[in-house]
């Protein structure tokens, strides 16, 4: 059984001009690291020119899906019939993106076959992580 799973998705950048520019983007959950998630954008979908990875809670985005959750850097509330707006927030500026409610879904469902949500803890190997922060220290 495959340890990662990833989702390409098609976000829709909100800009000033009346039409939503579609981007692509990938979701990304890996079973090594339980509670997060990672949404990526290719180079050329992004100001800078390099690709840009955001890593937050899987559950702010299940959350995210039902009512505005997120208080820092990223927020997810939904929008509309079958929409989910993520929004970014770096020193650099803001980042909205609109992506199908139906999508987020899915790939959460995915993850939810790999790791159940609330069993996330059983995935970690504490002893493991420890004993390498006590090495790296040394």
């Amino acid at each position: 059984m495959s340890t990662v799973i990833d989702q390409p998705v098609e976000a829709r950048l909100v800009a000033a001009a009346p039409r939503m520019a579609s981007i692509p983007a990938t979701l990304h959950y890996d079973r090594s690291d339980p509670f997060a998630v990672r949404m990526s954008f290719p180079a050329p979908a992004t100001l800078e020119g390099v690709e840009v990875c955001w890593t937050f809670a899987r559950e702010l985005l299940t959350a995210g899906l039902h009512e505005p959750e997120g208080h820092g850097d990223v927020r997810v509330r939904p929008y509309g019939y079958d929409r989910t707006v993520l929004e970014f927030h770096a020193p650099e500026g803001t980042a909205v993106v609109h992506v199908r409610s139906g999508e987020i879904r899915q790939f959460l469902e995915a993850t939810s076959e790999l790791v159940p949500a609330g069993l996330e803890h059983l995935q970690l190997d504490l002893d493991h992580d420890l004993a390498e922060l006590i090495r790296d220290a040394c």
